[in-house]
């Protein structure tokens, strides 16, 4: 979907059509969920602060986020996918992966289809979608960026390696900014650049990844779409009015996050072994700090200890604007901890 949260706001208030519209909080706190493509024209975008926002922008105008009605047109917009398969895989509330090799409409066209998905959203929520379609999710997702907004790109078989190759190495999914930095360093800028490095010198200065590299920028991506994705983490964070500068004030702040991550686990009915505490300082640094139990773990207290312990592992180095939670390594997977073992955590499973 096209800058989905404020999109949807636009589209419930008439009066913010065609104008600049940030979802998020306005305050000297607060962090850009979503921007308009009349606020991207400004260098607004999301996870940007309000202040730089603002002013980047100064006639930018603040929405507060409503999940609900976000959610109630993403369902729209996945039941009128599954009228076309039910391989659909979400990322998330405004982005997913469909396999139509095999369809409910028996069109062979991928491109087709894209067409019609596109077109019914706009009739059924007045939104704008993009799409992206090619041999793999890799390929289709970096497509789907070319022609946003409200566009679609297709990138045949036969034209895949040239796509790939004339692409700058930063519109390459999974390769952040600083990764992009490190290969610029390394005289990598396309995709024929990166081609032309050999695996073991990939894997020398990108280490695993440097195997996920070597193999996409061939066109070689297999993983498939998955109806049902496996939650792999569970999280909690706040950010605070006011930054905190004692350990003491924290502990309060990180029981409250770690109620939050209890409900989360006993909702998601899981529990997991390896604990991270997020920290993220006034000077916008971010540190975490991880540790793995040799059993799972869901309840708030025991999150607290062994946060605590996180917590206190070494002084903080400055006044701290955000605090977080997360539970990874979790026991979802079908068959990976016996009954037993989620029994002694204080986690009830009905199988």
């Amino acid at each position: 979907m096209d800058a989905f949260y404020a999109s949807v706001e636009q589209l419930d208030n008439p009066e913010l059509r065609g104008k600049p519209v940030a979802v998020g909080g306005s305050s000297k706190r607060g962090v850009v969920s979503a921007a308009s493509y009349e606020a991207r024209k400004f260098g607004v975008r999301s996870a940007m602060s309000s202040v730089i926002a603002l002013k980047n922008c100064p006639e930018l105008i603040f929405v507060k986020s409503n999940f609900k009605r976000y959610h109630e047109v993403s369902d729209q917009i996945r039941k009128i996918f599954h009228e076309y398969t039910d391989l659909v895989e979400p990322l998330s509330l405004d982005e997913a992966y469909l396999d139509v090799t095999e369809n409910k409409k028996g069109n062979p066209s991928a491109t087709l289809i894209a067409e019609e998905i596109r077109q019914k959203i706009k009739e059924k929520t007045g939104l704008n979608a993009s799409a992206g379609i090619s041999i793999n999710k890799f390929i289709a997702k970096i497509a789907s960026d070319i022609n946003k907004p409200n566009g679609q790109k297709t990138v045949p078989p036969d034209e895949v390696l040239e796509f790939l190759e004339r692409l700058d190495i930063k519109k390459f999914y999974g390769v952040g900014k600083v990764t992009v930095k490190k290969m610029y360093r390394l005289g990598i800028f396309t995709g024929l650049d990166l081609k032309q490095k050999s695996k073991a010198f990939l894997e020398e200065n990108f280490g695993k990844s440097g195997r996920y590299y070597y193999h996409v920028v061939r066109g070689e991506h297999h993983s498939p779409v998955k109806p049902s994705r496996t939650r792999k983490s569970l999280a909690a964070e706040r950010t605070f009015s006011e930054n905190i500068t004692s350990e003491i004030f924290m502990l309060k702040k990180l029981e409250t996050i770690a109620e939050e991550v209890e409900r989360r686990l006993k909702k998601s009915k899981v529990a997991g072994k390896t604990i991270t505490l997020k920290i993220k300082y006034s000077d916008f640094t971010l540190q975490t700090r991880s540790k793995t139990l040799p059993l799972y773990i869901s309840t708030k207290e025991l999150i607290l200890e062994n946060v605590k312990e996180l917590l206190f592992q070494e002084p903080m180095k400055n006044s701290v604007r955000l605090l977080g939670i997360a539970l990874s390594n979790l026991n979802n997977e079908k068959g990976k901890v016996p009954k037993e073992k989620v029994v002694a955590v204080q986690l009830q499973f009905d199988f």
